[in-house]
């Protein structure tokens, strides 16, 4: 890590009570009631479907679109305007959400293997919070596209850019090498780092752009920047990497970006010094989450880059324990690019 890194985020700024929804305890167990009406009238309908795909049911995912209103109004008031204007952090952080009880292990493989059952309140929960900012989406590549996917250390992988690592996770744009990204993504906690060494750490466009000198926008326009793919989307050891894009893209007084500190590449020498500009101003603002028991923290992966700090897991069961979901605003544009009847992508 260098030296510009480690002062970063040994000065984390902390989430703002502006970008935090807390929800009382009765809140909560309307989540839960929710939750388990639907567990009843969906059960034989998810029992039988099993496996990785169980909650790509193009009636189920409606039954819980359908009922994603009934949550708590103080929670879908905020999810609404979150969709519409993600203000200027580009999160949204939800305290208080109800949480399974019994909770399993922390799966040491990197997926939940366990009945439905165990999970299902976090998971209705979350697919219900996701279907309110969008259709809920995942990538056959990624965790065999399950449309919740957890994210916990995998031993032996510590040193991976990517969730099941532990050392530091890189600022980045989730999926930005894909042509289909997220919009949004939203990470639900289940069980926090014992030793509270793992904050999700993440700034926004809205946040740095402003301080960016106009020569280097105007580079980080151009499509002259590539990333590369995480290695569950590329296949064998070459690297592979995204058709040239830019990094800015939309209006001039707002735009969207995509950025990832480890995988992304100019490729000229303008990009490079535009890049290396932007990535010092990122560097400079980060904001820090340390992630509880019923937080859900919620991204808008058009504005805000995130990422993990290091941590030690012990891999006794009792490690961080994340659920992490997607939606995205236009689900017709990646019709061509999804399995019939389903909301998950083909193999890039």
């Amino acid at each position: 890590m260098t030296a510009a890194r480690t002062a970063s985020l040994a000065r984390l700024a902390p989430v703002t009570d502006a970008d935090v929804v807390s929800l009382t305890a009765a809140d909560a167990g309307r989540l839960r009631d929710l939750a388990t009406g639907l567990a009843r009238d969906w059960a034989a309908t998810l029992a039988a479907a099993g496996g990785d795909r169980r909650f790509d049911d193009p009636a189920f995912l409606d039954a819980i679109a359908v009922a994603a209103p009934a949550m708590p109004s103080v929670l879908t008031t905020r999810l609404l305007r979150f969709r519409r204007d993600a203000s200027t952090s580009g999160i949204l952080l939800v305290r208080g959400l109800p949480v399974d009880d019994p909770l399993p292990h922390t799966p040491p493989q990197g997926a939940h293997q366990g009945p439905w059952r165990e999970l299902f309140v976090t998971s209705a929960v979350q697919l219900a919070v996701m279907s309110m900012l969008g259709d809920v989406i995942s990538y056959a590549d990624e965790k065999r596209g399950r449309l919740i996917q957890d994210v916990c250390p995998v031993a032996g992988a510590e040193q991976r850019q990517e969730n099941s690592g532990s050392s530091l996770l890189e600022l980045h744009t989730e999926d930005g090498f894909h042509p289909h990204r997220p919009d949004f993504l939203s990470l639900y906690c289940l069980r926090a780092d014992p030793a509270g060494q793992a904050f999700t750490i993440f700034t926004s466009a809205r946040r740095v752009l402003p301080a960016l000198p106009e020569r280097h926008r105007e580079a980080l326009r151009r499509p002259c920047f590539r990333v590369r793919l995480s290695s569950s989307f590329a296949a064998g050891d070459a690297p592979r990497y995204s058709l040239p894009m830019p990094v800015l893209s939309g209006p001039d007084e707002d735009p969207d970006w995509c950025l990832d500190l480890h995988g992304m590449q100019a490729l000229d020498r303008a990009g490079e010094q535009a890049l290396d500009a932007l990535v010092e101003l990122t560097l400079s603002d980060l904001c820090g989450a340390d992630l509880h028991p019923g937080d859900l923290l919620i991204i808008d992966n058009r504005l805000a880059a995130h990422g993990r700090t290091a941590y030690r897991p012990a891999h006794d069961g009792t490690d961080r324990w994340l659920r992490r979901c997607y939606s995205i605003v236009d689900l017709r544009r990646s019709r061509c690019a999804r399995f019939r009847d389903s909301r998950v992508h083909k193999p890039l």
